[in-house]
């Protein structure tokens, strides 16, 4: 079966959440695209992205979780998504240049966060959940960590889908959090 994975702001298609899936997952094809910093260019990406790999499944933590959200007609798992970036300071900043945390495809290094971004951002952000239908509300599953305290997005995650569920976890993934919550419920909806 074919998983896509979104990685979270500042990361790419390169991080070490997409080698722990591959460790735990080898039966599996793991693809990770490098998302583009711009909504504006990402979103459109991303939709073409998996309407052509018609993956059986997609994964997104973080703001890749929020990117993940609208792929409306495929399963989800939605692990501390960010569904508000533009309003979240401590994470993104307009005029802050940004390192990226891993390797990605374009050789870039780190990227700047521009006002205009920012708008962008705010503009998705109102119409994220525009779109959705019965098969996406039973098909998308929430996974948030309890320790998580860069992003709380629980209540409007409820507010839109009833397939939500706490991990022993902070908002980045580690492997445990991997073993524990991620790769069971892969397991449960793919049912393998």
């Amino acid at each position: 079966m074919k998983i896509v994975y979104f990685h979270g702001f500042g990361s790419s298609g390169a991080s070490g959440t997409v080698e722990s899936l591959r460790h735990h997952l080898p039966e599996h094809e793991i693809i990770a695209p490098d998302i583009p910093v711009d909504p504006q260019l990402a979103l459109p990406y991303l939709t073409g992205f998996v309407r052509e790999q018609q993956p059986d499944l997609i994964i997104g933590t973080s703001m890749g979780g929020m990117y993940a959200q609208q792929m409306f007609g495929f399963k989800k798992i939605l692990v501390n998504p960010a569904f508000n970036m533009s309003t979240m300071s401590k994470v993104m900043k307009a005029g802050k240049r940004y390192p990226f945390q891993n390797g990605r495809k374009d050789g870039e290094k780190d990227f700047l966060i521009t006002g205009q971004i920012v708008k962008n951002f705010n503009q998705m952000e109102r119409q994220q959940f525009k779109g959705m239908t019965d098969f996406d509300k039973e098909n998308t599953w929430g996974l948030f960590g309890t320790n998580d305290t860069t992003v709380n997005c629980y209540d409007l995650f409820k507010k839109h889908y009833p397939n939500a569920r706490r991990f022993e976890g902070e908002h980045r993934l580690n492997d445990k959090s991997l073993k524990t919550a991620v790769i069971p419920l892969i397991r449960e909806i793919l049912s393998i």
